[in-house]
């Protein structure tokens, strides 16, 4: 499924764009802008999830739609009326959030900046006085950190 006027007019709950009008051009110009950005940071959109894609760029562009530019006060007046709107403040152009990235990537969350392995090490040689010992169920010496010789204390028997 890719996403398409309708879809973005359902999310933002108002009438769906005339097709071929500036109004529909525009919004599938910002869906191409997401789909690029998308595709710029992680590769071809198609080996996506595709739901997670859709959601993404929906949003991204309903966001958009919401507030189109970085302006945060706009005033229009005509005769004795006068109409003022407030926007939250927008970066101007097509954004996908980082919660959203996270969504997308599929290697988000995995790994890290080290693994500790904490399985026992069998065949480490331990300190005379390592409390594994003395029948504690934990190592004194250090030996299990390195996995096979002592990092505290004396000598090794």
């Amino acid at each position: 499924m890719t996403v398409i006027a309708t879809d973005i007019a359902l999310a933002l709950g108002v009438p769906v764009p005339v097709s071929g009008g500036s109004e529909a051009l525009q919004w599938a110009m910002w869906i191409s802008d997401a789909l690029l950005l998308i595709e710029a940071r992680l590769g071809d959109p198609a080996v996506l999830d595709q739901p997670r894609l859709d959601y993404v760029v929906r949003e991204a562009v309903s966001a958009q739609v919401r507030r189109p530019d970085d302006a945060t006060s706009v005033e229009i007046a005509i005769d004795d009326g006068r109409v003022a709107r407030q926007y939250s403040s927008s970066r101007g152009r097509v954004f996908i959030r980082d919660e959203w990235w996270a969504l997308l990537d599929p290697n988000a969350g995995s790994g890290g900046a080290f693994a500790i392995d904490t399985a026992p090490v069998v065949g480490a040689i331990h300190n005379d006085t390592c409390a594994l010992n003395f029948g504690a169920t934990y190592c004194s010496c250090g030996a299990v950190l390195t996995g096979l010789f002592p990092l505290y204390g004396g000598s090794v028997y």
